[in-house]
């Protein structure tokens, strides 16, 4: 999980959805801001997980828990904000685009990595400052220094998925993404993948196809982080493989 980078700024029109100038949830109305411009605040940080995965945020992207992103009640969407753990000191970068949460107490609700990344899962909630970042003057030299990986994680079973302790566990892992007739295509999806993904990509040749495999992939959650990547990326069918499954 430590290897899922920040978001990355960037000047994008408002969302078609989840920006109208006021709302009401649970009997209690909310402003939009015009702008998030100079929005700077201090409150206590949630998280939301599994329960959410795959289903679509205010601004009509579909929520991953693997990628850097959170829900605020008032700023524009989308919005790219700061957010620092008033704690510890760490920082991240998320890409505000949903709404939430709706309890007077909390100021901002962060995807599961962001809320890995911060080392706020264990306790579930964590006291943060949120900060905007306006696009238009944003350098790459900004971008928080990567803290060291967290070891240990024990997260709410209720917010996380079982397995998702952030450490390697047992042997290499791969991720099936095609079974192909020739050679030459495996060969071309295989280019791409790498430079979509990040990761190696192999080839295994198998009586009557040519499967293109991600991997190893050692860390369940970075299994998790990538196959969603892939699903983004349309390719819907991929699927985990085991040297003993293979």
């Amino acid at each position: 999980m430590s290897h899922i980078v920040d978001a990355v700024p960037k000047d994008e029109p408002r969302s078609r959805s989840g920006n109208r100038s006021t709302y009401s949830v649970w009997g209690k109305t909310y402003h939009v801001l015009d702008t998030s411009k100079g929005y700077a605040a201090t409150g206590l940080a949630s998280f939301y997980g599994t329960k959410f995965q795959g289903y679509a945020t205010a601004s009509g992207e579909l929520y991953d828990m693997y990628t850097m992103s959170a829900a605020h009640k008032t700023l524009p969407l989308p919005t790219y904000a700061r957010v620092t753990n008033l704690d510890n000191g760490r920082s991240v970068i998320v890409k505000v685009n949903d709404r939430g949460p709706f309890h007077d107490d909390r100021l901002i609700d962060l995807s599961y990595a962001a809320a890995y990344r911060l080392d706020i899962l264990k306790q579930g909630t964590g006291r943060v400052r949120v900060e905007a970042i306006d696009p238009k003057t944003w350098k790459p030299s900004q971008a928080p220094t990567p803290a060291r990986a967290i070891k240990t994680v024990n997260a709410p079973a209720s917010s996380a998925p079982a397995a998702s302790s952030g450490q390697s566990t047992g042997p290499g892992r791969f991720i099936q993404v095609a079974a192909l007739g020739e050679r030459s295509a495996a060969e071309r999806l295989k280019s791409t993948l790498e430079a979509r993904v990040g990761h190696p990509v192999r080839i295994i040749a198998a009586p009557g196809a040519y499967k293109v495999q991600v991997g190893p992939l050692t860390d369940p959650i970075m299994v998790e982080s990538t196959k969603s990547t892939l699903k983004r990326a349309g390719y819907d069918q991929a699927f985990t493989v085991t040297p003993s499954t293979e």
